[in-house]
């Protein structure tokens, strides 16, 4: 799952199936299919099966799971 601010680099697509057995492998195949989101990347945690990481890049995958791309909140 993309973050919705990411819709415009992504011609729309908030969700997207990709095959990759860690998260390092994933984010490279992302930028490859929308290089315009690589400099976001590197400000986002990842959750993996609701499991929030801040430095994911070799946290293995299963092929039925579940990423969510967070972007950086800002609070107030």
């Amino acid at each position: 799952f993309l973050p919705s601010g990411w819709s415009g680099a992504t011609g729309g697509l908030t969700e997207v199936s990709i095959d990759a057995p860690r998260i390092h492998e994933l984010l490279r195949s992302l930028v490859e299919r929308f290089p315009a989101i690589a400099a976001q990347l590197d400000a986002v945690s990842i959750a993996v099966d609701g499991q929030i990481y801040h430095d994911a890049e070799f946290v293995p995958l299963k092929r039925d799971s579940e990423i969510h791309l967070l972007p950086p909140v800002s609070g107030g």
